[in-house]
């Protein structure tokens, strides 16, 4: 049996998919092949070179140190000449590059140990583009480039955004590639704030990770017949921010422990997609 890890976008809220996979780990259960997009394409890309729980507890450690500063660092005239229209992006991606060539253990795709594939959007023809060969951290950065936050990358002479403009969680190219189990792991949305998050950076994320959680939805009830599809219930009710990164360490113990109870007393099988439908708290 293959077995597929599909790792959707989420950004700050991809703590969350730690606290999965350290759980996963702990359970022996580890993947033939990754699928990630956006932060999950971070996530899965530290996970292709090694599924171990060492590996993954050091993961969290990384998570536990970020700052929104550091992923999302602000500088103002490059805010403003975004605005004007003089550049493509309103933050650099200088902090996720540094962090992806001080942790990531491989330069290329296809040598990473367990076969890894991220999905980004050509910007020009709204393709879904799967990435599974080339420059590690150019097609991990594609993958996390939110549209208008960060720049395009381009590969190959096509400038690429984030994956989950069109496809956030790939659960079509778990099924192409072969898969017969995918295990998927959401971030969840925010879906018990108490009112509008703040700043425009805040709200961005907020909407696009409202449609990451409704799109998933959708994809979970196309394609659990295809195989089998075990979605990991993200916490919920969740009032954290996507663009904050200060409740890291929170957000991965509750998943953690959420997971490891769900995986002793769950029996996955269709109608998976009302655990993802929108609420209100």
């Amino acid at each position: 049996m293959t077995t597929a890890f599909v790792l959707s976008g989420g950004a700050s809220l991809g703590a969350i998919q730690v606290g999965m996979l350290l759980a996963l780990a702990e359970a022996q259960i580890t993947p033939d092949l990754i699928i990630g997009t956006s932060v999950g394409a971070l996530n899965g890309g530290w996970v292709a070179s090694g599924p171990d729980v060492a590996r993954i507890e050091a993961l969290a450690d990384v998570w536990r140190s970020l700052s929104r500063n550091e992923v999302f660092p602000t500088r103002p005239i490059l805010g403003l000449l975004g605005f004007l229209g003089q550049r493509r992006n309103l933050v650099p991606d200088t902090g996720l590059r540094r962090l992806l060539s001080e942790h990531l253990g491989f330069s290329r795709l296809e040598d990473a140990l367990i076969p890894l594939h991220v999905v980004a959007t050509d910007v020009l023809s709204g393709q879904d583009m799967l990435l599974s060969s080339g420059d590690a951290i150019d097609a991990i950065m594609a993958s996390a480039a939110i549209p208008a936050v960060f720049p395009p990358v381009n590969i190959d002479g096509r400038d690429l955004i984030d994956g989950g403009v069109v496809n956030n969680n790939p659960l079509s190219h778990a099924v192409a590639l072969g898969a017969d189990r995918a295990w998927v792991l959401p971030t969840g949305y925010s879906c018990g704030l108490p009112q509008l998050p703040r700043g425009a950076l805040s709200i961005a994320l907020h909407a696009v990770t409202v449609a990451i959680n409704t799109h998933l939805a959708f994809d979970v009830a196309r394609f659990e017949h295809a195989l089998d599809v075990r979605v990991i219930p993200p916490p919920c009710p969740l009032v954290v921010s996507p663009a904050d990164f200060s409740h890291a360490a929170r957000l991965i113990e509750q998943s953690h422990r959420d997971t490891r109870e769900w995986l002793a007393t769950a029996h996955p099988g269709t109608g998976q997609a009302r655990l993802l439908e929108p609420h209100e708290h």
